[in-house]
């Protein structure tokens, strides 16, 4: 178990470098008016989204090994404590930002992006609260 726990780690904290470089890149889309620049930017977008989906689906099936090893097993039922539905909330919304991260790199792709860098700037600042949320539900456990 503590194998699993251990990769499931490197992969969340892998996902999430992703998740944080990602709208940095988009700040910088919003911004640039040169279309060497802009191709180059989108390149890195898309490779990077495709990269930190890959990293994305280990880290989501190391936890649902988890899961199914901490609270499910032979009595199934999965009794899990408010802690942990709290942190499968934001784990979701993590899931939506990543899908969202997605459908704005579409709009770029498509010269449809309606947003500026300030808004990005914003944006970028969604992950790291859900993972500060998340850090302090898993280890400090408050309900």
């Amino acid at each position: 178990m503590l194998w699993i726990k251990a990769l499931h780690i490197v992969f969340v904290v892998s996902w999430f470098s992703g998740l944080f470089y990602l709208p940095r890149i988009f700040v910088n889309l919003a911004q640039e008016t040169e279309t060497v620049a802009r191709e180059r930017l989108l390149l890195m977008a898309r490779k990077l989204y495709r990269f930190m989906t890959m990293l994305a689906v280990p880290a989501l099936l190391l936890g649902i090994a988890l899961l199914w090893m901490q609270y499910g097993g032979a009595e199934g039922g999965m009794k899990m404590p408010a802690w942990m539905h709290a942190k499968l909330t934001f784990v979701v919304l993590v899931l939506g930002y990543h899908h969202a991260c997605g459908s704005l790199l579409k709009k770029f792709e498509n010269g449809v992006n309606r947003r500026n860098h300030v808004w990005y700037r914003w944006f970028n600042e969604a992950p790291v609260l859900m993972l500060l949320a998340i850090v302090v539900l898993v280890v400090v456990k408050p309900f």
